[in-house]
């Protein structure tokens, strides 16, 4: 299939660069105030977002036209469109990490993923402010442009972890901060997954824990950290599946032993 060769990654890296030079990069810290909305609580979007998703989908339904299209904002519209994957699927995240951007800060990225019968095929993570494209294939190993990625970890003790508090309750927070921060060196999160999968990889966060587990957030990353050789998993070891994004609860870590270790602590506290 074109959907998994080479070249395909190629047309996809065009069209996110694309929508970062028109819909993205123009507005960053130029936007206006009625260029922004929120969605809910501390949720927010812009102009930007949905612009770019309209970009992304126009392109990738020209490059794969059988597969259907779960864009973040579109299915914040229409949840019906949620329904889409449990098939051959594209699933678009337009501008990750839109309350950085919304304040003029970064992080901030782009996420796509290609999905079948709920498990990622490919996934891909752009970042328009360096330039950073990180890519996978199912079975065929992690890559940021043309280097092939070994995850690797922090080498410090305790190890790093970014932990999300943002959509856990009083008593779940108490419930970390107690029984798990004190076995880890807890970091800021970066409020955008394009960026804590790769900081995952690359040596500088050894393990984070989200709670919301939507696909236009994990699709990607999931699949290019376990390609990577680290793993991202729900907590109790089952895989991530795009079709199953209800579920609450994900464990990323930037090898299988920081996994369990983690693991087994969340596990403790039921």
């Amino acid at each position: 299939m074109k959907a998994l060769s080479g070249t395909f990654t190629g047309d996809v890296r065009a069209l996110l660069q694309e929508a970062s030079q028109r819909a993205i990069l123009p507005r960053f810290r130029k936007l206006a105030k009625h260029d922004i909305q929120q969605k809910a609580a501390d949720d927010f979007v812009t102009v930007a977002d949905r612009e770019s998703e309209e970009i992304i989908a126009a392109g990738l339904a020209r490059i794969l036209p059988e597969a259907a299209i779960v864009g973040e904002e579109a299915s914040h519209a229409d949840p019906s469109l949620l329904d889409r994957l449990s098939g051959l699927c594209w699933i678009i995240d337009p501008l990750d990490g839109t309350h950085n951007f919304a304040h003029g800060a970064a992080p901030f990225g782009i996420i796509v993923a290609l999905a079948d019968a709920g498990e990622t095929l490919a996934g891909w993570l752009y970042d328009p402010l360096s330039g950073r494209f990180c890519h996978a294939r199912r079975g065929a190993g992690a890559f940021i442009g043309e280097d092939r990625v070994s995850a690797r970890t922090s080498g410090l003790e305790p190890p790093v972890a970014a932990i999300s508090l943002l959509f856990l309750d009083r008593n779940e927070r108490q419930a970390i901060a107690s029984h798990i921060a004190p076995h880890y060196t807890v970091v800021d999160i970066p409020r955008c997954a394009a960026e804590q999968y790769p900081r995952l990889a690359l040596g500088e966060n050894d393990l984070s824990i989200f709670q919301r587990t939507l696909p236009w957030d994990h699709a990607a990353g999931v699949l290019w950290l376990n390609e990577a050789g680290g793993k991202a998993a729900r907590p109790d070891g089952s895989a991530y599946r795009v079709d199953e994004h209800a579920l609450p609860g994900l464990i990323g870590a930037a090898s299988p032993a920081l996994w369990d270790a983690l693991a087994a602590r969340l596990s403790s506290l039921d």
